[in-house]
């Protein structure tokens, strides 16, 4: 059974006739005849009665019409949906954001796009960047946010901000009277690190090494503000991205803690 036959069905069955079919769907009248004929021929009952200037439905024919109407109806409106998607009037775009990373850069742009397309819901999850990359991979996200350098093999890559690492000190330590430090100077401070799964956890590990020395780990988190907090309770330094320090230049403010370059 065909799709054409059904629409083709209806469409004599709304009109009325063969001939008013035929000039609304601009099919020739024997080519619209010849798919009711089909129809009838594969459901194994008569569907028409056929007049001279009419047609009525048959009792099989008025459940196959109705039938038909709600198939053909499905249809329209799955076809309107899939549009929808390809205008992006309508759908769901699944996001990985690293916490620091999310908090701050993306609010304004999540609200730009939200008012650009209202239909579309906006899915966020919050895991580390490479954890990111892992379900990006695995087509559990749609696009996520990482830390380059990535794998440019695997994933289509767009860089679109720049950052720089801090140290992040209690205010007493005596380094925080430096303006400025070399990071080999902070060899014997245990450092308050994020997670593995976070890539700023590998690139600090990575640029101790080329600095010639493995850091003591005091503790790992994945919350940032909660790695300042154990930098003010006199735990360590945490080396964190500017741009999301804000809780850190909030404790400067204070006194509690001194942020540098």
């Amino acid at each position: 059974m065909e799709m054409r036959e059904l629409r083709y069905f209806v469409e004599v069955v709304r009109r009325g006739g063969f001939t008013r079919a035929s000039d609304a769907l601009h099919v020739t009248q024997p080519a619209i005849s010849n798919m009711v004929k089909a129809l009838e021929e594969e459901i194994g009952f008569p569907l028409l009665v056929r007049e001279r200037r009419h047609v009525s439905l048959t009792d099989a024919g008025r459940i196959v019409f109705e039938r038909a109407e709600e198939l053909l109806g499905a249809v329209h409106r799955m076809e309107e949906e899939v549009a929808e998607l390809s205008t992006l009037r309508r759908g769901r775009v699944r996001i990985g954001l690293p916490p620091m990373v999310g908090m701050a850069f993306f609010p304004g742009v999540l609200a730009e796009f939200h008012r650009a397309y209202p239909e579309i819901v906006l899915e966020l999850r919050e895991e580390g960047a490479r954890r990111v990359e892992a379900l990006v991979l695995d087509r559990d996200l749609d696009v996520g946010v990482t830390v380059l350098p990535t794998d440019e093999a695997a994933f289509h890559a767009l860089p679109f901000a720049k950052d720089v690492v801090r140290a992040v000190l209690p205010r007493a330590h005596p380094l925080a009277r430096k303006g400025e430090l070399a990071l080999r100077e902070l060899e014997r401070i245990p450092f308050l690190l994020h997670r593995p799964e976070f890539a700023v956890h590998g690139h600090v590990l990575e640029a101790c090494r080329r600095s010639g020395f493995t850091p003591t780990i005091a503790s790992e988190s994945s919350q940032w503000d909660f790695l300042v907090a154990m930098v003010v309770a006199g735990l360590g330094v945490a080396l964190l991205p500017e741009r999301t320090t804000w809780s850190a230049r909030q404790g400067a403010v204070r006194g509690d803690l001194r942020v540098r370059p």
